[in-house]
C-alpha cells in the first residue's frame, strides 16, 4: 500500500492520508477556512475572516456585519402567524470560502472530484481561479470534476461562493417556511476531494429486502472519458462491478456478486445487481444490526474506484391502515426537528455539527421517552445525523423543506432524485416526506411514482394529498391542531376543546377513522413555549385565555405539560392512527412555535412536558378518560360524596399482551390521598380496552388530582391524571404532582 502525503494548509494541521493507488483517495476538506462576505459578486480583496465547515455564516469569527439582525433575543412575544421571506431587514451579501490544498505528485493522473454535501443558497466553485460549475441545489450534494484545475505537487486554491436565499432561483426545488425569518446561507455538510480512475461509482444505493432474503445493489457509475468525437470511436467501456456485503462490527463477509457493463463515456451509467443473503440480522430499533456493501469497480487493466456504505436489513412497508416493521406491526412514537428553523435560534452555534449533543439529543432522550421516530421536518439534516440514527435504532420520516409551493418539475425532480440516491442507505429513513401541509399534483402524482420505481423499499408521504388527489396514496399526515383561540368563531363557546377527553370526535378525527391508509398524526399541540416559558409568537392568545393575562413562566409551563400530555393520551388512545409524533422537540426560540426545552440549548434541559412524554408515550398504559376540570373554566364541579364513573382507556403497541398492575388514587391540594383502589389488567395487542371505573369522591370541597398508575410486569409505572374540582369554591387549589 503506497502512502500518500497530503498538506492542507491554513490553520489545520497535516493529514496522513492512505490509499490504495488503484483505489478511492479522499480527502477532507473540513475545518477552518477564509471567508468574508461582498454586497456584488466579486471576491474580496482581502479575506478578514475565518470560518469552520461544515456550519453557516453565522459562525464567522469575526462576526459578520449583519449578525445582530439575524439573531435577535425578543424583550418580548409579537404576535405574528407567518413572515413574507422577501420582507428582509439585512443587506443580501455574498459569501466566499477559501482554502489552500497541497495535491501530491502521486495523485496526477486521476480524475477528482469535490464534493459539497450541502450548501445553501447556489454555490459556485472555482479552482486556482477556473470557474468549476454552479448548482442552486441546497439539501442535496453540489458536485464538480476539477481534474483540469489542479496543479499536482502544489498549493492549490479552491473559492467558493454562496448567494443569499433571496436570490434562489425560481427553479430550484428550495422550499419557503413562512415561520422562518432569516434564512442563514453557508456549507452546512462535509467537504471532500476525491481521486479515482477515469470511471467511479459516483452513487451507491443498497436496498434490502427482508421478505426477498436479498439486497438490490444499484450504481450510477460516472465515466470521464471524452465522449465519441470521430466516428467509430468508442462510445462505452466495459467495466466490472464487484459487490461484498459484510457484517459492520466483524466484517464477516455473508453474500458477494459480480457483474459487467458498460459505462458510457462522459456520462452516468446505472448499474443494478441482485444479491441474494440466505442468512442475516434484521435491522430494528430495539437491535440496530448494520452491514456494508463495499462496491469495487474495475476495468480490464486495474481497479478504477471502490467504496463502500453502511445499511441495514429492514422492511418497512404497510398494510390497509398500518404500517410493518420487518413483517411485524409497529405503532410509532415520537416527535418532530425543525432544524432549518433551529439554524436561526441566537444559541444554535455550532450544536448541530457536535456529534456528541447531536447524539445526545436523537438517542439518549429519545431513549428515555419511548420514542422509536422522529421527523425531520421542514427541511433535512447533515448526514452525520443519519448516521447516528442507523447505529442506534431512530427511524426517520424524512421530509424536504417544501412547505409553500416552489420550484420547477424539472428541476424538483433532478434535486429529488438525487436525494434518493444520496440518503437511500440509511436504514434509519423508512419515509420520504415530499411536502408539508400542501398539495402538488406533479409531486404527487408523477414524481413519487417514478421515485418509488428507484427505491420501491420505503413509504412515500405527500403532505395534504390523500387518495382523492393521489393515485398511489400510501399514507397521510393530518395535523389535529385542538383549541386554538383564534380559530374559534366570534360568540362561540370558548370552550370547545374539552382537553382530556378521550373520545372527542370533531371532524379531522372521523376523517382519520375512515381512512383507509395509514395516518401518521406528525403535528399536534398548538401550545408553544420559549425556553424561558414565554408564549411563542403563534400562541399569546391561547395561554391568555386558558390562563388569564400576564401568566407566569412557571404556570404556562406546567399547563403546557399537562396539555401536551392529555393531546397525546387523546391522540394515542385511538386505534385507527398508525403513529404519534408530537411537535416540536427542537425549534427556533425567539419563533412562531417552540420546543421542550429550558435555558441554553446547548444544556439541553428537559421541561416537564418531557418529562411527562416518558409516560403518554409509554408503549403501554392505562389513561384517564375524562375531560379536564382545571383549565376548561365552564366544568361543573363534582357533588362532594358523589360516585365517580369513568374509564380508563388501556392502550398496547406491543406485540404481545401487556399484564399489569393499575393503582387509581385521589390526592388532594397537598398531596394526601383521599381515596385509593387497585386492580389487575390485561391489555391485548394493538386495540383500546375500555377499564370502567367507580371512584367514591370525598365530602371535603377542594380540587384534586385523579391519578391511574399502570405498572405492567417487570416494568416501572407509567401515569396519566386528570385534575378535578369537588364541591363549590370560589378558588380551587391543585398538587403539584411531579415526575421523572
Amino acid at each position: 500500500m503506497k502512502r500518500i502525503f497530503i498538506c492542507l494548509l491554513l490553520w489545520i494541521p497535516s493529514l496522513v492520508i492512505s490509499a490504495n493507488a488503484d483505489d478511492r483517495t479522499v480527502i477532507n476538506l473540513n475545518g477552518t477556512w477564509q471567508f468574508d462576505q461582498t454586497v456584488n459578486a466579486f471576491p474580496p480583496a482581502k479575506f478578514t475572516r475565518t470560518i469552520p465547515v461544515p456550519g453557516l455564516v453565522h459562525l464567522a469569527i469575526p462576526k459578520i456585519d449583519d449578525y445582530d439582525k439575524f439573531f435577535k433575543r425578543a424583550d418580548k412575544v409579537e404576535v405574528k402567524d407567518q413572515h413574507n421571506l422577501y420582507n428582509i431587514d439585512y443587506t443580501p451579501r455574498y459569501s466566499w470560502y477559501r482554502k489552500s490544498v497541497f495535491v501530491a505528485k502521486e495523485l496526477e493522473g486521476k480524475e477528482a472530484m469535490i464534493t459539497i454535501k450541502k450548501s445553501q443558497y447556489v454555490t459556485q466553485v472555482y479552482v486556482n481561479g477556473i470557474d468549476m460549475g454552479t448548482s442552486m441545489a441546497c439539501y442535496t450534494p453540489v458536485e464538480f470534476p476539477i481534474s483540469k484545475a489542479l496543479k499536482f505537487s502544489a498549493e492549490n486554491e479552491i473559492l467558493i461562493k454562496v448567494g443569499d436565499r433571496v436570490w434562489l432561483p425560481s427553479e430550484a426545488a428550495g422550499g419557503t417556511d413562512k415561520e422562518k425569518e432569516h434564512y442563514l446561507p453557508g456549507i452546512w455538510d462535509d467537504v471532500l476531494l476525491s481521486f479515482t480512475g477515469n470511471i467511479r461509482v459516483n452513487r451507491l444505493l443498497v436496498l434490502p429486502s427482508v421478505a426477498g432474503k436479498k439486497v438490490t445493489v444499484k450504481a450510477q457509475l460516472r465515466n470521464f472519458k471524452p465522449a465519441q468525437i470521430f466516428y467509430g470511436d468508442a462510445m462505452n467501456d466495459s467495466v466490472t462491478l464487484d459487490i461484498s456485503i459484510a457484517e459492520k462490527l466483524t466484517g464477516k463477509v455473508v453474500a458477494s456478486k459480480s457483474g459487467r457493463f458498460a459505462a458510457k463515456r462522459d456520462n452516468n451509467t446505472e448499474a443494478v445487481l441482485e444479491i441474494p443473503i440466505p442468512k442475516f440480522t434484521n435491522w430494528t430499533p430495539d437491535q440496530p444490526f448494520l452491514y456494508v456493501a463495499k462496491a469495487t469497480l474495475k476495468t480490464d487493466k486495474q481497479t478504477s474506484d471502490e467504496i463502500g456504505k453502511q445499511f441495514g436489513m429492514r422492511d418497512f412497508t404497510r398494510k390497509g391502515k398500518f404500517f410493518y416493521l420487518n413483517g411485524e406491526k409497529i405503532i410509532l412514537r415520537g416527535t418532530n426537528v425543525t432544524l432549518q428553523r433551529f439554524f436561526e435560534d441566537p444559541d444554535c452555534s455550532n450544536l448541530v455539527w457536535d456529534k456528541e449533543w447531536v447524539k445526545k439529543l436523537l438517542v439518549d432522550y429519545p431513549k428515555q421517552l419511548n420514542w422509536n421516530m422522529m421527523r425531520i421536518c421542514v427541511g433535512i439534516a447533515p448526514d452525520f445525523w443519519y448516521d447516528i440514527a442507523d447505529e442506534h435504532g431512530l427511524l426517520f420520516q424524512n421530509e424536504w423543506l417544501y412547505w409553500q409551493n416552489h420550484g420547477w418539475d424539472e428541476q424538483i425532480r433532478k434535486e429529488y432524485t438525487d436525494w434518493v440516491w444520496t440518503d437511500g442507505n440509511h436504514p434509519s429513513i423508512a419515509i420520504w416526506d415530499a411536502i408539508n401541509e400542501n398539495w402538488d399534483d406533479y409531486i404527487g402524482n408523477t414524481l413519487i411514482p417514478e421515485l418509488k420505481q428507484l427505491d420501491p423499499t420505503r413509504i412515500w408521504d405527500a403532505g395534504y394529498m390523500t387518495g382523492d388527489q393521489m393515485v398511489q396514496d400510501e399514507m397521510d399526515e393530518p395535523h389535529p391542531y385542538q383549541g386554538v383561540v383564534n380559530w374559534i368563531q366570534p360568540g362561540a363557546n370558548r370552550d370547545i376543546y374539552p382537553l382530556g377527553n378521550l373520545d372527542f370526535n370533531p371532524k379531522i378525527i372521523q376523517e382519520i377513522n375512515s381512512a383507509g391508509v395509514p395516518q401518521l398524526v406528525n403535528e399536534y399541540g398548538w401550545i408553544w413555549l420559549w425556553r424561558n416559558g414565554s408564549p411563542s409568537k403563534l400562541t399569546v392568545e391561547v395561554f391568555e385565555h386558558y390562563l388569564g393575562k400576564n401568566s407566569s413562566p412557571e404556570q404556562n409551563i406546567e399547563f403546557q405539560a399537562y396539555w401536551m400530555q392529555l393531546e397525546t393520551e387523546w391522540l394515542r388512545s385511538n386505534p385507527n392512527i398508525a403513529g404519534v409524533l408530537a411537535f416540536c422537540y427542537l425549534a427556533n426560540n425567539y419563533g412562531y412555535t417552540g420546543d421542550w426545552f429550558a435555558g441554553n440549548i446547548k444544556d439541553l434541559k428537559p421541561t416537564p412536558t418531557l418529562d411527562w412524554f416518558q409516560h403518554a408515550f409509554a408503549p403501554a398504559g392505562t389513561f384517564i378518560n375524562l375531560t379536564d376540570e382545571r383549565y376548561i373554566r365552564l366544568s361543573k364541579p363534582h357533588q362532594s360524596g358523589s360516585t365517580l364513573l369513568f374509564n380508563l382507556a388501556g392502550i398496547n403497541n406491543l406485540n404481545k399482551v401487556a399484564n399489569g398492575s393499575v393503582k387509581v388514587k385521589l390526592l388532594d391540594a397537598k398531596g394526601q390521598t383521599a381515596s385509593e383502589q387497585n386492580f389487575q389488567v390485561k391489555l391485548e395487542s394493538f386495540v383500546r380496552t375500555d377499564i370502567p371505573v367507580s371512584l367514591a369522591l370525598p365530602a371535603e370541597t377542594g380540587g384534586y388530582v385523579l391519578v391511574a398508575e399502570f405498572t405492567p410486569e417487570n416494568g416501572r409505572p407509567v401515569i396519566s391524571r386528570r385534575f378535578l374540582k369537588v364541591g363549590k369554591r370560589n378558588e380551587y387549589s391543585y398538587f403539584n404532582l411531579e415526575t421523572k
